[in-house]
């Protein structure tokens, strides 16, 4: 990271949110749902499937969270009715976990119930540590209770990831494996840049020789290239597998991999709570910092 690009981020916090707002918007589709679906639209036309997710987390309310549950049911109704090659995303905490876990896991089924019987599958995301383990449960019993149209997200930085993916192997998960991106101790994480990539190709290669649904979510080119490799070495083995990426990131890299006849899904966050989101990409891309200097500029 260059020193430019490594004062941006560590100066976030103060820098006018009109500016990362301004930055943001290649991020995030908009504040509606009606944007989520325009860019899910324009997707399909590239050949690329997408995730619609409603951004808000760390609900403290009852009624918020019943809010968001209702918002996701109109998610799931939007991608029935206009035919969107899409599933749902939904955080936890967002439904209540931050709440109470049996709230938190009634509103979580709930939409899993309305999403199946649509056709639609739910994919629950993964925060940060204090809820790693809940999560992990939440699905574990929601696919004993009968569902099979939701999925898990696993985070390569963190310690425990290698003992939680031999725990879902049982159940052929669809799992979405990422590096990470919240702030964790040393304790719980590895740090290190090449650490955290040794880790992500040993849970891939754990995911797809174990059968899960594997989505390979990342934007680094040499995890891309390895998994690359790694899918053509299984020819003769069939791999369920895609690559995941967000939106407004590497969007050449997407096309490649679509022109390479990869299955390909853009995740497509909207909504009014975008600052939270917003922040934890710019830090995990600080490249963009240029993006942010060219704004405060053009501002000026």
């Amino acid at each position: 990271m260059s020193l430019f690009n490594k004062l941006v981020v560590t100066t976030l916090p103060i820098i006018p949110k009109g500016i990362v707002k301004l930055v943001a918007r290649r991020y995030i589709a908009g504040p509606q749902l009606d944007d989520a679906i325009r860019v899910s639209e324009h997707l399909m036309l590239l050949g690329a499937s997408s995730t619609i997710d409603v951004l808000g987390e760390f609900v403290q309310s009852t009624d918020r969270a019943q809010d968001e549950t209702e918002m996701s049911k109109m998610v799931v109704d939007a991608i029935r009715t206009r035919g969107l090659n899409s599933y749902l995303s939904v955080k936890p905490t967002s439904l209540g976990l931050n709440i109470d876990s049996e709230l938190a896991y009634h509103n979580i089924s709930e939409v899993v119930l309305h999403a199946r019987t649509s056709g639609v599958f739910v994919r629950m995301d993964m925060e940060n540590t204090p809820y790693t383990s809940a999560t992990l449960d939440f699905y574990k019993r929601l696919r004993r209770d009968g569902f099979d149209n939701v999925g898990v997200v696993i985070q390569a930085y963190l310690r425990r990831s290698e003992a939680d993916v031999l725990n879902l192997v049982q159940f052929k998960p669809s799992v979405r494996l990422c590096k990470g991106i919240y702030q964790e101790s040393e304790d719980l994480a590895f740090h290190d840049a090449d650490e955290i990539r040794s880790n992500y190709k040993k849970l891939l290669r754990m995911l797809i020789d174990g059968g899960a649904r594997t989505h390979i979510a990342t934007h680094d080119e040499e995890l891309l290239a390895d998994a690359e490799q790694l899918i053509a070495q299984k020819q003769g083995h069939p791999v369920d597998y895609e690559f995941q990426m967000l939106m407004g990131v590497r969007e050449e890299r997407r096309d490649k991999l679509i022109a390479n006849g990869h299955s390909v899904r853009i995740y497509v966050p909207f909504g009014h709570d975008w600052y939270g989101y917003s922040t934890r990409r710019l830090k995990e891309n600080p490249q963009v910092a240029g993006y942010i200097a060219k704004a405060i500029f053009t501002r000026r």
